[in-house]
């Protein structure tokens, strides 16, 4: 269990950092939800991140990939969390990649892999049906006819979902669970974009008599709900860390304004009590730290307590985004809800983060049923 991360992943956290200052900065995000981008983020912004190796980083060499593991792609993806930088990142390697490299076959991985590592194809995955996150209750289905397989149904809150060149569909099939790789423009798709509050990139999808291969099937369908929990406990650690990178950045900045802002002839920062608030926050954020550093390097290590740490990790970031998001607006007073500055971004990215793959209710119950009790 490594806390700390190594100087390659330090390197590598300083590089992100420097990066997506400069090339996509939080105004960038801004940009893209005034003009109403039709993609959703920049496509030039991506294909470096792509070339600086990030779309590679979790992927074997054997497929063109760098394999540097979770705790790598965690510390860009805090850098990311804290610029709200929009990319296919976590949709198309969190989620995508994964999702290959864990259960597909060798065909699957020599087809996917390496044009994902290379930023040819970006994947998202179909799996929410209703407003509560659940993770094994279905009603799209899969049906074997013949040598392929039909599938039917609807999709909501697909991340990425308009834009993806593939989607990864958990389907039921007869009474088991099956993930399917499904190139999006297919006959009998249709997608639906949805500009949600934060400007992240969702869909629904609807699936009407979809026709796929029997080779669309990622891993044995008895496997499938075993990989698609692997799947999103990677999910939720990776949001956690964007989580976290999202939040120590609301921080920095409501301590800086408390330091310029004059109240009385002094500096807000001086008050006794905005002190200790801003001291409570520090010390939640150095806890969430450690949690997320704990559960990446659970992915790494392939750690029998990785399911306990994905929800813990998760949970601890909904509640910590939340008491950041909060007291930044509250500490900046009316100006920190207004569009000429950018806290109130962080405030609408914290609600909707705490909602994806499950709020603080769902993996505190998770992580107690996890637990035995």
């Amino acid at each position: 269990m490594s806390l700390v991360l190594n100087e390659e992943q330090r390197l590598l956290k300083d590089t992100a950092k420097d990066f997506l200052g400069q090339t996509v900065p939080v105004s960038a995000l801004r940009a893209l939800r005034d003009k109403q981008d039709e993609l959703g983020y920049n496509r030039e912004h991506w294909q470096q991140m792509v070339e600086l190796g990030w779309a590679s980083m979790i992927i074997p060499e054997d497929y063109d990939g760098l394999d540097f593991g979770y705790m790598g792609l965690g510390a860009v993806i805090e850098e990311s969390g804290r610029t709200l930088a929009a990319s296919p990142l976590f949709s198309t390697i969190v989620l995508g990649a994964s999702t290959i490299i864990e259960g597909g076959s060798p065909n699957q991985k020599s087809n996917f892999l390496p044009a994902i590592a290379s930023g040819e194809i970006s994947l998202a995955l179909a799996l929410e049906e209703s407003p509560h996150h659940k993770t094994d209750h279905f009603t799209t289905t899969a049906s074997a006819d013949g040598d392929d397989y039909i599938i039917e149904g609807k999709k909501v809150f697909v991340l990425d979902g308009h834009s993806a060149d593939y989607l990864i569909v958990a389907c039921k099939v007869a009474s088991e669970t099956g993930l399917f790789i499904v190139d999006a423009n297919t006959t009998g798709i249709s997608r639906h974009r949805h500009h949600l509050i934060d400007s992240r990139n969702a869909a629904n999808i609807s699936f009407d008599q979809v026709r796929v291969p029997q080779t669309a099937l990622i891993g044995d369908k008895t496997q499938g709900q075993a990989l698609l929990n692997s799947i999103l406990d990677y999910g939720r650690i990776c949001l956690a860390a964007e989580m976290l990178g999202a939040a120590t950045e609301c921080f920095e900045r409501t301590v800086a304004y408390l330091k310029e802002r004059d109240q009385f002839g002094v500096k807000i920062g001086s008050f006794q009590a905005l002190q200790h608030r801003a001291a409570n926050m520090y010390i939640e954020l150095e806890l969430s730290k450690s949690v997320v550093l704990d559960a990446l390097s659970a992915i790494d290590d392939k750690r029998p307590d990785l399911p306990q740490l994905a929800s813990l990790a998760k949970a601890k970031l909904n509640d910590v985004f939340e008491l950041v998001t909060n007291e930044a607006v509250q500490m900046h007073g009316g100006i920190g809800v207004t569009d000429e500055l950018d806290i109130g971004l962080f405030l609408k990215r914290s609600r909707v983060a705490t909602q994806i793959f499950g709020n603080s209710g769902f993996h505190r119950d998770r992580y107690a049923s996890l637990c035995g009790y």
